[in-house]
């Protein structure tokens, strides 16, 4: 077992939401890595965390999910909260209820909430803070003179900037991978082709803007055209910057992967397309939200050549081992994305690095809303030990 949490580090994530993980200090981020470690050692050894008996952990997702979805019921249940996920669609935002009134409502009776909105540049973001926004408005109305307001944090579960929870499991799965940390380890984010649809910049946008903060030597490789939204790209560089690490960009995948110590590749859609479906799906113009789907596989299909397969995974390794780690979030394309053989050669790797997402949430749910969090771990811990 890790040495016993820190009760002011573990303190300090009281009450936080995490919209993007460029918002919390890298203090704040270790911290709440410690507290997801911990879950996860108890939830293996069989331990119960049953710290939020009853509570309402409510998710909407605008968006298809099976990992996070899971994750997020996973989370909740092994706290003791009753999760409920409902689809975007059915609620009344596609009726003109704005972001700050469905916090609003929420904050009455949930306890926790999740969003997934990532399917459109400049919305998912900016939806999730107005709906915190809607949530702290209100609690803070109810309050009554001298007590504090009931606390309801906001988890990102995918937006069109981050997918903070995703980034934060990769780490999680890399630490533990490389035995420590990733300071001064060689990690490439790298495009890859799909046939499949035009997939959010937000996957590689919170790895690049996360590791870099951690020492890493990130590498981001995309063909001409897929380029990643400016600010993520400026915090990836001024996370290098600070942390000693180093961030480049390069077009050419075997550049990318050689000598890489971890490979992520993944397929995400062409930035101009996607900035072309802002106003397209502003005017509800199903048939234009259409083409422009069939444009960016079109543009897709013409980089099939960019594919993680074991020529590409033998140029990895610091020596030229062969040895990197794969790394995706899943669901892969394969035989586009990833061939067969290296899919298969990574399967219960991939597996371990998705599952490490249960701990993530866990942890953000207990750690905002568990007074003593750091207490009842360390407890937790050391009955397990005297087991």
């Amino acid at each position: 077992m890790n040495r016993p949490l820190d009760r002011d580090l573990t303190g300090a994530l009281f009450g936080r939401s995490l919209l993007t993980t460029h918002e919390w200090s890298v203090a704040d981020l270790e911290a709440l890595l410690a507290v997801a470690t911990r879950f996860e050692q108890i939830d293996r050894a069989g331990g119960r965390a049953h710290l939020l008996p009853d509570e309402l952990a409510y998710a909407i997702f605008f968006d298809n999910s099976t990992r996070t979805k899971s994750a997020w019921a996973g989370a909740a249940a092994r706290l003791g909260m009753h999760p409920v996920i409902v689809d975007g669609s059915s609620t009344q935002v596609s009726h003109g209820e704005t972001a700050a009134e469905t916090g609003a409502m929420l904050g009455m009776n949930a306890h926790a909430l999740g969003v997934r909105h990532d399917l459109i540049l400049g919305e998912g973001n900016s939806f999730m803070r107005d709906v915190l926004r809607g949530i702290t408005d209100h609690l803070a109305s109810m309050a009554q003179p001298g007590e504090n307001p009931r606390v309801v944090p906001v988890v990102n579960l995918q937006c069109d900037v981050d997918h903070p929870t995703q980034s934060l499991a990769d780490l999680l799965w890399l630490n533990e991978h490389f035995g420590g940390d990733v300071a001064g380890r060689r990690i490439t984010m790298s495009w890859a082709y799909s046939p499949s649809y035009a997939k959010p910049l937000s996957v590689p946008q919170g790895v690049i803007s996360l590791l870099t903060r951690l020492g890493a030597h990130v590498t981001l490789a995309h063909p001409q055209g897929y380029e990643l939204l400016p600010e993520p790209m400026e915090w990836a560089a001024a996370g290098a910057a600070k942390s000693g690490g180093s961030f480049r960009v390069t077009d050419d995948m075997d550049d990318a992967f050689t000598g890489a110590e971890a490979v992520y590749p993944k397929s995400w859609g062409p930035h101009a397309l996607m900035a072309e479906r802002v106003a397209a799906n502003r005017d509800g113009d199903g048939a234009a939200m259409r083409a422009i789907e069939h444009r960016a596989l079109e543009m897709n299909a013409q980089h099939r050549d960019w594919i993680c397969d074991e020529r590409r995974m033998a140029l990895t390794g610091r020596d030229g081992s062969g040895d990197a780690l794969y790394l995706h979030c899943l669901p892969a394309d394969i035989g586009a994305e990833v061939s067969p053989g290296v899919m298969e050669r990574f399967r219960v790797a991939v597996a371990r690095e998705a599952n490490k997402k249960v701990y993530v949430i866990m942890a953000l749910l207990a750690a905002a809303k568990v007074p003593d969090l750091a207490e009842e771990l360390n407890r937790a811990v050391d009955a397990l030990a005297g087991d």
